[in-house]
């Protein structure tokens, strides 16, 4: 029997909803192909591409049209059995920043509808959009394909904006207009937590008939806690990627920009310092990432940062990790801290603690959900530094308590799976695709009456 998975309010199961032969999925601003960590590639990346896999599997074909950024890549390139990336034609051959791109929508537009024309009819069955510049996209290509939309918000810029980092922009106004609009035409919304669904109703007066919550998964066949003994396993993986063989590592993994907040542990290790010296000299800070957004203002600031805190010898810059060394890098640390000022749901969590290394995550968006507090880390109020300490003084030398948090994050996780999630989105798909039928049949049945008048 298929797994159920969580509406607004209430719990919708797989029911027996028609079942979309291919879709298309939209990511305009960066392609599933891009290491995450860098540039605006990152959990979303991740996302497509691996519920994309689990579609495959399921028997739906999946295209993902983003944009082509390098003169080398094909047009078409197969990633898995059903699954493709299409590079559509849209700007200059080079990365452009979000908010350069609205400039391209029109182009990208015209790309995807003319790839679709160049297939037979009716080819795609549904569309789903991820941010809200595909949505845009989105939004025009199911009127002339006469197909459902489904969207996926991932973040949201009102709320953003109501939790800005220090020192980051708030996002313009056009963005906040432009979802406003796909929220109001989408025929499905697809929130990643129970808090997303109701920003996304409260915030934006999105119906709540058509939002569903689908949690985000995580694969538990390349995340999982090291075989045999943990602290032999984590002593190999710290000499694998170079990292202290001795004291305590804790590690942040991601975009380095306000959003997510690396300068919080940071400060957190030079307050570490005041309140417990003989600590806080045994503890290395690793940030696994590269800059982002308004992080690109200013590369090098995290670095500058550490050097006035007195602790560049404490803290160690990795570039984003790919294949076995993510892993790696999440069992060789004691604790993985996510100090963003707003996650959608926080996938770095999840596959923390899929190694089974507890997390410290600041109480906020989905980290409430992604992660268990208590059980499988600890999640800390607010953004002070102090705060943040207290928690690492709290948890590094209290080995068993790391252990017992280590079992519970190893649990938490294996109650998400990327199966679990393309599960909930072909119910999601089925809805909106019965949803779309009926109301055309309503359409033919109402035009023919007014003909018979």
């Amino acid at each position: 029997m298929a797994e159920k998975h969580t509406g607004v309010g209430r719990q919708r199961g797989t029911l027996p909803w028609p079942r979309p032969r291919r879709i298309a999925t939209l990511s305009v601003h960066t392609s599933p192909l891009h290491q995450p960590g860098t540039g605006d590639a990152g959990g979303m990346n991740v996302y497509i591409l691996e519920v994309a896999r689990r579609l495959a599997e399921a028997n739906v074909e999946v295209e993902i049209f983003t944009r082509a950024t390098s003169g080398d890549l094909p047009p078409l390139v197969e990633v898995a059995p059903g699954v493709h990336v299409r590079h559509v034609m849209a700007g200059p051959l080079e990365g452009l920043t979000k908010e350069e791109l609205p400039a391209q929508l029109c182009a990208f537009t015209a790309g995807v509808l003319r790839a679709e024309a160049a297939r037979p009819p009716g080819y795609y069955d549904l569309i789903h959009s991820h941010y809200w510049l595909s949505g845009q996209v989105g939004w025009l290509a199911k009127e002339r394909w006469g197909v459902p939309l489904v969207h996926t918000a991932h973040t949201l810029a009102k709320v953003k904006n109501a939790r800005l980092a220090v020192g980051d922009r708030p996002e313009p106004k056009a963005r906040v207009i432009g979802e406003e609009q796909v929220v109001a035409e989408a025929d499905r919304l697809v929130a990643n937590t129970r808090v997303e669904a109701r920003d996304l109703i409260e915030r934006y007066d999105a119906d709540p008939a058509r939002v569903t919550v689908v949690e985000p998964g995580v694969d538990l066949d390349r995340f999982r806690p090291a075989a045999g003994d943990r602290d032999t396993a984590a002593a190999a993986a710290r000499a694998r990627l170079g990292l202290p063989s001795s004291g305590h590592l804790v590690a942040f993994v991601g975009r380095i920009q306000p959003l997510k907040a690396p300068d919080v542990l940071i400060r957190a290790l030079a307050a570490l310092r005041q309140r417990d010296p003989a600590l806080a000299r045994e503890v290395t800070v690793v940030i696994c990432g590269g800059p982002s957004g308004s992080g690109l203002d200013r590369p090098t600031a995290l670095i500058e940062l550490a050097d006035s805190l007195g602790i560049t010898d404490q803290v160690r810059f990795l570039p984003p990790r790919t294949g076995t060394d993510l892993p790696l890098l999440y069992q060789a640390a004691d604790l993985v801290a996510v100090p963003s000022y707003n996650e959608s749901f926080g996938l770095v969590a999840l596959e923390a603690q899929a190694c089974g290394t507890p997390v410290v995550a600041a109480a906020v968006g989905g980290l409430v959900t992604a992660v268990r507090d208590q059980i499988s880390g600890v999640l800390v109020r607010g953004h002070d530094p102090l705060d943040w300490a207290a928690a690492l003084a709290r948890l590094l030398p209290d080995r068993a308590r790391r252990a017992e948090l280590s079992i519970g994050a190893a649990e938490h996780a294996r109650n998400f799976s990327w199966h679990r999630t393309a599960e909930g989105l072909l119910a999601v798909y089925g809805e909106a695709t019965a949803a779309h039928r009926a109301h055309l049949t309503q359409l033919t049945s109402t035009l023919a009456t007014s003909r018979s008048w």
